[in-house]
C-alpha cells in the first residue's frame, strides 16, 4: 500500500490540474452547419433572477455559479445552415466569392433592430464567419444580415472588413486580455425610400472569471466573458428624416464551454440612469414541456390598470395588479425601445405605487410592462 499510494497520487495530480484551469475556447467551439438542429435548444427564463443565484459581480478564478433553479418560460432552437441554403442573392454576397463578406454559417435570426419597423420584413438571417485555420488571427465575427422585403432578398454588409463586428477572438480563456472592435453597417440606398437603419457599435470583451457552472442542463467547466455593447443607431421610415440615438449600455454575461457552440448561459443587462438591470436570461437546455401562459396572461391583462393615464410629470402612478402574485417586475420603455426603468416588488395587496422619480423628466408615450407569476401584460401610458 505504501508503494501504491504515491503511484495513485502521480496519476491523480495531472487530472486534478487539468480540471482546475480555465477552458480555452477556439474556432472549433463556434457554430457550424454540422451541428444537429435540436442540439442547440435554448430555454428563456424570467429576467427576475432567483434570489439564490450568485451576484453578477462575482469574478476571478475557480468560481462556482449555481443557476440550477432557473425555470424556462419558453424555448427556442438556435440553428445554423450553410450560406447556399439561404438564397441565390445571399450565396453570391456571402458565399465563397464574397471576399471580406464571406460567411461560414447563416442563422435564421431577427435583425438587430432598435425599433419595430413598419415595413413587411420576412425571412431574416444573420451571417457569421469563423476564420480559416490558416488565418494569422483567429476570430468569430458577424459579416452581415439579410431579409426579404416584399419577397426580394436584401443583403446588408458592414462598411469594410475592418468595421465588422468581431464577437470573439481566439484563443479565448481567463488568461486572455480584454479586446474590442468597432463596427458600422447601414442599409443599402436601394431601400432608402422604404426605410433606413444604421448602427455604429463598439464591442468590448473581457474574460473575467472561470469555474463551474450549474444549470438545469448540467454541470460544466466554463470561462465567463463579459461583453459591453455601446451602440448608436439611426432609423428612418418612408423617406422621412431619420432619428439618431444612443442605445442604453448593454452587457452580456456569457459562460462558454468546449464543444457547445453557443453560450451555456447568457444574462443580458441594460444600464439606465446608472442602474444595471437584468433584461434577459437564456441557457442551453433539453426539450421541456412548458405550460403556455396565454390564459394566465389574459388574467393579468384583465386586472392591470394604470391611474391616472394620462399623467403629469412630477406625479406618481398607481397600478392595479393581481393581488398576492408574489414577486413581480415593472418596466417602462419609450417608443424606440429604450428602457426608462425596471423595478421589482414583493408580495402585494393588489396595488403598487410608482414614484414620480421613476419616470424622471420623461414626456411622451411609453409602454409599461408588468411581469408576474400569473402572467405578463402591457399598458400604453402617456406622461404630459
Amino acid at each position: 500500500m505504501r508503494q501504491l499510494l504515491p503511484l495513485l497520487l502521480l496519476i491523480a495530480v495531472p487530472a486534478l490540474a487539468q480540471a482546475q484551469v480555465s477552458p480555452i475556447i477556439d474556432r472549433t467551439d463556434m457554430p457550424a452547419t454540422t451541428t444537429t438542429v435540436d442540439s442547440l435548444r435554448l430555454s428563456v427564463a424570467s429576467p427576475a433572477l432567483p434570489a439564490t443565484v450568485p451576484p453578477l459581480t462575482r469574478r476571478g478564478a475557480n468560481q462556482t455559479w449555481n443557476y440550477s433553479t432557473l425555470t424556462p418560460a419558453s424555448q427556442r432552437v438556435e440553428s445554423f445552415v450553410s450560406v447556399a441554403a439561404t438564397s441565390l442573392t445571399y450565396a453570391f454576397i456571402f458565399g465563397p466569392f464574397g471576399g471580406a463578406n464571406r460567411a461560414t454559417v447563416a442563422s435564421p435570426q431577427a435583425l438587430p433592430l432598435p425599433v419595430a419597423l413598419p415595413i413587411p420584413i420576412t425571412d431574416s438571417y444573420q451571417f457569421y464567419a469563423t476564420s480559416l485555420p490558416a488565418a494569422a488571427q483567429q476570430d468569430f465575427r458577424s459579416v452581415g444580415f439579410g431579409a426579404s422585403l416584399s419577397g426580394t432578398a436584401i443583403p446588408v454588409t458592414y462598411a469594410s472588413a475592418a468595421q465588422q463586428d468581431v464577437i470573439y477572438r481566439f484563443p479565448l480563456s481567463f488568461a486572455s486580455l480584454a479586446d474590442s472592435s468597432n463596427s458600422f453597417f447601414s442599409t443599402p440606398a436601394a431601400v432608402a425610400t422604404v426605410g433606413y437603419l444604421s448602427q455604429k457599435r463598439k464591442r468590448v470583451n473581457k474574460p473575467d472569471a472561470w469555474g463551474t457552472l450549474i444549470t438545469p442542463f448540467g454541470t460544466f467547466q466554463t470561462v465567463r466573458v463579459v461583453t459591453k455593447l455601446i451602440d448608436h443607431d439611426s432609423v428612418a421610415f418612408g423617406g422621412a428624416a431619420g432619428q439618431g440615438f444612443d442605445v442604453p449600455l448593454t452587457r452580456e454575461y456569457k459562460w462558454l464551454a468546449k464543444t457547445h457552440h453557443v453560450p451555456l448561459l447568457t444574462i443580458t443587462t441594460r444600464t439606465i440612469g446608472g442602474t444595471e438591470t437584468v433584461t434577459g436570461v437564456e441557457y442551453r437546455d433539453i426539450y421541456r414541456r412548458i405550460i403556455r401562459t396565454a390564459t394566465r396572461d389574459a388574467a393579468t391583462d384583465a386586472v392591470l390598470t394604470a391611474y391616472p393615464n394620462p399623467s403629469a410629470i412630477g406625479t406618481p402612478l398607481t397600478l392595479t395588479v393581481p393581488a398576492g402574485s408574489g414577486l413581480l417586475t415593472v418596466s417602462a420603455t419609450d417608443v424606440v425601445g429604450r428602457q426608462l426603468f425596471r423595478r421589482s416588488f414583493g408580495s402585494n395587496s393588489g396595488t403598487i405605487r410608482l414614484e414620480a422619480e421613476d419616470f424622471g423628466t420623461f414626456r411622451g408615450v411609453l409602454l409599461l410592462t408588468v411581469q408576474t407569476a400569473q402572467g405578463t401584460a402591457t399598458r400604453r401610458l402617456v406622461r404630459e
